[in-house]
């Protein structure tokens, strides 16, 4: 009882839950550190699955949880954005690889579009649920906002673009090894097209250049895939 009361305190003070995402977060990292990096243990993933966990436990409710913890949200922001450091030093490849890029771009976001498209409808998903899936290979933040805007569900998307993202960096650097023959340059850009924020963490582990174009490849993809959902969405009548 005198527990039950102790964590009613607790429970109640806005710092509690940013408190516990970063420690839950650090201890995922350390869990994934000493795992050697297996992909199926990123941090991102655990730390969501234990706090999923706690909310669970303790009858929480998201309002309350995003109550403490929004400081963590509104650093999403600031952190997409200082992705663009690392290309600084890259632009002399950026500048030889425009063309490559461009083109590697524009098929990588259609392909994500509509290999949903095609996908939801074999399977015979609703419609909001494919539209929540269409913003899946774009960084949260954009993915959240291009879901609202077409009548999709933010927190399903939410869902998808992690799910994304884990599989990404579980799968894409073994496989980008062999088919782009070790170029960090095109693995990299890949990864940051494909998985977003998660993949580009992946990429910066393999090296300084693929991080960077990871980095460049997510903010990129995520711009212009904000354009080509609606459009297509429009186009498509979904």
């Amino acid at each position: 009882m005198q527990l039950a009361a102790i964590w009613v305190y607790l429970a109640s003070q806005p710092l509690l839950w940013l408190a516990l995402t970063v420690g839950v977060y650090w201890l995922a990292k350390r869990l994934y550190d000493t795992a050697h990096g297996f992909a199926l243990l990123n941090p991102v993933l655990v730390s969501i699955v234990v706090i999923v966990g706690l909310l669970l436990v303790t009858h929480t409710g998201y309002d309350q949880y995003f109550n403490g913890a929004q400081f963590i949200h509104f650093l999403l922001g600031p952190a997409t954005v200082a992705l663009a450091v690392p290309l600084i030093g890259q632009l002399p490849a950026l500048k030889r690889n425009f063309i490559p890029i461009s083109i590697a771009l524009l098929v990588g976001a259609l392909t994500g579009i509509l290999s949903t498209v095609v996908l939801c409808r074999l399977l015979g998903m609703d419609g909001q649920t494919m539209l929540s899936l269409l913003p899946r290979s774009i960084t949260t933040p954009i993915a959240m906002g291009v879901s609202d805007q077409i009548g999709g569900s933010a927190e399903l998307t939410v869902v998808f673009v992690v799910m994304t993202g884990v599989l990404g960096a579980a799968f894409g650097v073994p496989l980008l090894g062999r088919l782009a023959r070790r170029d960090p340059i095109a693995s990299g850009f890949a990864l940051g097209v494909t998985s977003h924020g998660i993949g580009t963490a992946r990429a910066f582990e393999y090296s300084q250049t693929a991080g960077a174009f990871a980095g460049l490849g997510m903010g990129l993809n995520g711009a212009l895939t904000a354009m080509l959902i609606p459009l297509i969405v429009w186009i498509l009548g979904l």
